[in-house]
């Protein structure tokens, strides 16, 4: 299974790959929107995890542009506030709130791939 994490926060980046690697994963990161949406366009994922809050696009609007261009895509929001109330990160299959803990993003991966 190969999944993008879109997060800037690099330390969030380095302990995702690190971990969801350990479990079997094939990770490719971006620290950017930008960068994030170029290599969802170039190269083929099972599962996308994306940051609320990126410093150049809004990760609400990222979410849409990718729904548009792959709408099956399984999409984890994750940050580090509670949005679960917006509607708008509804269009996403899961909600995560950032933690060192592994845990529960790890079950959520599981469940949208259908190993749960």
């Amino acid at each position: 299974m190969k999944i993008l994490i879109v997060d800037d926060d690099l330390s969030i980046l380095r302990l995702y790959q690190e971990e969801l690697e350990e479990e079997g994963y094939e990770i490719v990161t971006a620290a950017t929107g930008r960068e994030g949406l170029v290599k969802f366009e170039a190269e083929d994922f099972d599962l996308v995890t994306l940051d609320i809050h990126l410093p150049d696009i809004d990760g609400i609007k990222l979410l849409r542009q990718m729904k548009e261009k792959k709408p099956r895509m399984p999409i984890i929001m994750s940050t580090a506030y509670d949005y679960r109330d917006d509607f708008s990160v509804w269009a996403s299959e899961a909600y995560i709130v950032k933690s060192a803990d592994l845990t529960e993003m790890k079950a959520t991966i599981r469940k949208l791939a259908g190993k749960e």
